[in-house]
């Protein structure tokens, strides 16, 4: 019957009840003598560190902005192949600025490939990195990428 089920005998313990004389769990409870762990609502605040300034107290609050990202720029390489009138130029950061595709602070630019990336032309990039599937491209146009 339903109202007979019940455990199976050893499937449930009854709880230790402590503080209840001096045998096991009496007396002190198993908190040890004194401190602050001992007393009731006796544990530090999450994050505490001892007094010593919490790390969400000694982090900033406000946005990370890189410097490094201030010096370089990435570029597609159909932006370039559109900026390239002869394909003699020498392309090289200098060339970048003269043709507004990045600003005078920047130092170090990276071409990558994008989804509407085709190079005919036979491209010189001097001093800028490249992506690897922007230098299979440049390659088989029969350019070159010079360090």
């Amino acid at each position: 019957m339903l109202n007979e089920i019940k455990s199976s005998k050893g499937a449930r313990s009854s709880a230790l009840r402590v503080g209840r004389g001096q045998g096991k769990k009496g007396k002190t409870c198993g908190r040890g003598h004194k401190g602050q762990k001992s007393r009731s609502g006796g544990m530090p605040q999450i994050g505490f560190e001892g007094g010593q300034m919490p790390l969400h107290r000694r982090l900033p609050k406000f946005g990370f902005t890189s410097q490094v990202s201030l010096c370089t720029a990435e570029l597609r390489l159909h932006e370039i192949v559109n900026a390239v009138e002869d394909e003699k130029e020498i392309i090289d950061i200098t060339f970048l600025k003269l043709k507004n595709l990045i600003n005078d602070n920047i130092k170090h630019v990276k071409v990558f490939k994008s989804h509407r990336c085709h190079c005919d032309k036979p491209l010189k990039l001097k001093g800028i990195r490249v992506s690897k599937g922007v230098l299979a491209l440049i390659q088989k146009a029969k350019g070159e990428v010079v360090a």
